[in-house]
């Protein structure tokens, strides 16, 4: 059964990168060869929730997504039918998109401003469809619906201890709210936006926690000054980072996001940031497949 892996392990971090630190990672990086990391966990109970019905699951993400990637197979394993629309033009190509249509999952193309309204609007992913479908499940943009939230907490009572701060790189907020439903106003959060101009990412992470039926957990800081460019942007100082974190740690990383996210670590224990003899725990969020967009924008 797809989403009964076990949990995965909080792996203890020596590294020159990080002297003195008592670091460790949360290895979700593990929880499932193609369903990793936070999509594993935000696509768990929407999907679970569809209590053996053949629903049509509909979502949205670039020609990289690792939310896309992650549901094309979650999809596949379940026997659900699945559509994605992709924002970009007929006929763009990546290895992404060759692996979800090999899995069976329709892909639409869809403007910048259709896109756009995509994320405005609730239900105009509609009228992307050729037909109505009667029994159909949408999922926003990254899979951030409120009931993604659950999966995301669940990491809490897996982890080996509360520490003094727990780092998660953002992209839409859903894993930065779910931690802090699962914290319940304990420990302290640091989430680093993957993306430029970030702040309205406190507001979706308030709605999302209200929607999902959870007090609005302040016990956060939104870090949205190490986005290196913007999203997908890797400067030559970010890819020699993840490639010395790797080579100290065997840890694999992406610039993307998770990189993003101990970069940013880095900056804050190395400025005084972090109190001496603070425990944090970085969670690894997965999307390695997206390594491969970046190699090939890259070249």
């Amino acid at each position: 059964m797809l989403f009964t892996s076990p949990a995965s392990p909080c792996q203890q971090v020596c590294s020159q990168l990080f002297p003195g630190l008592d670091l460790w990672v949360k290895r979700d990086d593990m929880l499932h060869p193609q369903v990793s990391g936070n999509k594993f966990r935000k696509l768990k109970y929407p999907l679970l929730d569809l209590q053996g019905r053949r629903c049509h699951v509909v979502s949205m993400g670039g020609i990289w997504s690792n939310h896309i990637h992650a549901l094309a197979h979650a999809a596949h394993a379940l026997g659900l039918p699945a559509t994605a629309l992709i924002r970009g033009a007929e006929g763009m190509h990546s290895a992404m998109l060759d692996d979800v249509k090999a899995l069976g999952m329709q892909v639409r193309f869809v403007n910048r401003d259709a896109y756009r309204q995509l994320r405005l609007e609730e239900s105009a992913w509609r009228s992307h469809l050729d037909s109505p479908v009667a029994d159909t499940l949408w999922l926003p943009e990254g899979g951030s619906a409120p009931l993604a939230l659950r999966g995301a907490a669940e990491l809490i009572t897996e982890l080996p201890f509360i520490p003094d701060y727990l780092v998660v790189a953002c992209g839409t907020g859903a894993t930065l709210a779910g931690l802090l439903a699962g914290l319940g106003g304990r420990s302290k959060v640091l989430g680093v936006a993957a993306i430029s101009q970030g702040d309205y990412l406190r507001a979706e992470i308030s709605r999302l926690l209200t929607q999902a039926g959870y007090p609005d957990h302040q016990n956060y800081e939104l870090l949205t000054e190490f986005h290196h460019g913007g999203y997908g942007k890797a400067p030559p100082e970010l890819q020699a980072f993840c490639q010395q974190f790797q080579q100290e740690t065997e840890i694999a990383l992406e610039p993307v996001y998770t990189g993003k996210m101990l970069f940013a670590l880095r900056q804050l224990w190395h400025h005084g940031h972090l109190a001496q003899n603070a425990s944090v725990i970085a969670i690894h969020t997965g999307g390695l497949q997206g390594a491969r967009g970046f190699t090939q924008r890259s070249s």
